[in-house]
């Protein structure tokens, strides 16, 4: 598992203010659940209202030019963010459900300051959550602050997805970035799985079943 994390919040002598606590709510969302290779990414963000960010919206709606352009604005101008990534290994062990859990667990955890509600988008919140927290369905598209975590965890996988590319040339992950495109199948068929990909889904299982009965 790894983490990065920002906070641009001034501490105050007798800690967070009781006017600040109003502001620090987080959104969180992730990036990754459906690929068959690579982390999982999950992002946590406090957005400032006093520096609003125009044009955030669910970051699958949004270009790619667009993401790239948002997240410099949002790492700049959020209160707080922490991006988490749950590797294969993980996701394979808890499964892709618990393993999104586990990840915004960690991701709100991470934010410094500590956040006092966590939105969270879909329609589960994980048990250990570090604070309160809602579930809203489809708040990556209501909610600006899970707009800017979808954004974060996006633009995060995807570039690490790029980087990958490079140490396990073959399979296209800078392309497809490790869903199950056809191309993506193709080559998974030709060269096997690599040490990024996912056991525990069901091409690649199928393929490592085979394997074992030569």
């Amino acid at each position: 598992m790894d983490e990065f994390s920002a906070s641009s919040l001034p501490s105050s002598p007798g800690g967070v203010g009781t006017n600040t606590k109003n502001m620090l709510t987080a959104g969180v969302d992730e990036a990754g659940r459906g690929p068959l290779a690579g982390p999982l990414a999950v992002a946590a963000v406090i957005l400032d209202p006093e520096r609003p960010i125009a044009g955030l919206n669910d970051s699958k709606k949004l270009s790619e030019a667009r993401r790239e352009a948002l997240y410099p604005l949002i790492i700049e101008r959020a209160l707080a963010y922490c991006v988490v990534l749950i590797e294969p290994e993980e996701i394979d062990r808890l499964n892709i459900f618990q393993a999104t859990m586990a990840g915004m667990s960690r991701a709100v955890a991470g934010l410094a300051p500590a956040a006092y509600e966590a939105l969270i988008d879909g329609n589960k919140l994980p048990k250990d959550l570090p604070c309160p927290g809602r579930a809203i369905v489809g708040g990556d598209a209501l909610e600006p602050a899970i707009s800017a975590a979808s954004i974060l965890a996006k633009v995060s996988r995807d570039r690490l997805m790029v980087a990958l590319d490079a140490v396990h040339p073959g399979y296209g992950f800078a392309v497809h970035k490790g869903y199950p495109t056809p191309t993506h199948l193709a080559s998974l068929q030709l060269l096997g799985p690599c040490t990024q990909h996912r056991r525990s889904y069901a091409p690649v299982r199928r393929l490592l079943d085979q394997a074992s009965l030569f």
